[in-house]
């Protein structure tokens, strides 16, 4: 069985060789821009602690004809007097166009910030995102289901539901 270091090393190296690959990709001139915005909720069973509810808020930007799509998020959960709130900035692709049921795959980084009520201490460490999950467009928003494990300190799984309302 992996140690959570060599877990966690795992995770974080394919992650952070990736997202230096596509910062050295030239990008065209177009910018990225919101295309929506929207909410998650779900269950997360955070490493060491009971499963609990987590929620969270997601920013969408893409550019025109993109499959890939940036994420900035902010989750929550709180469970056994310990509760996480990180923000996340992750990177999605989706194999078919927006208007199309899809497959997606992700990945990104987000900073954990625990406390804890028992020990009065708070906690901060970097985590890596690996994310998959499914799309249904609608008619003026997007519906979606994702499974995320989070690689840190307190690594955790969750399975989650959300809507995107879309900006155009």
């Amino acid at each position: 069985m992996f140690s959570r270091y060599s877990l966690r090393s795992a995770v974080l190296l394919p992650i952070a060789t990736a997202l230096v690959m596509l910062c050295a990709i030239p990008m065209t001139s177009h910018a990225y821009g919101v295309s929506g915005a929207g909410g998650k909720l779900g269950y997360t069973s955070p490493e060491n602690l009971d499963g609990t509810l987590m929620v969270g808020g997601h920013v969408e930007l893409e550019q025109n004809d993109t499959r890939l799509h940036l994420m900035p998020n902010l989750m929550y959960w709180k469970v056994n007097r310990v509760s996480d709130m990180n923000p996340n900035f992750d990177v999605y692709y989706h194999f078919r166009p927006d208007d199309q049921n899809s497959p997606y795959l992700g990945g990104g980084l987000g900073v954990n910030v625990r406390n804890s009520s028992v020990t009065d201490k708070t906690d901060t460490d970097l985590g890596a995102n690996v994310i998959g999950g499914y799309r249904f467009p609608g008619h003026s928003n997007d519906y979606f289901v994702e499974g995320r494990i989070t690689a840190s300190n307190v690594s955790q799984f969750a399975l989650l539901g959300g809507i995107t309302f879309r900006t155009h």
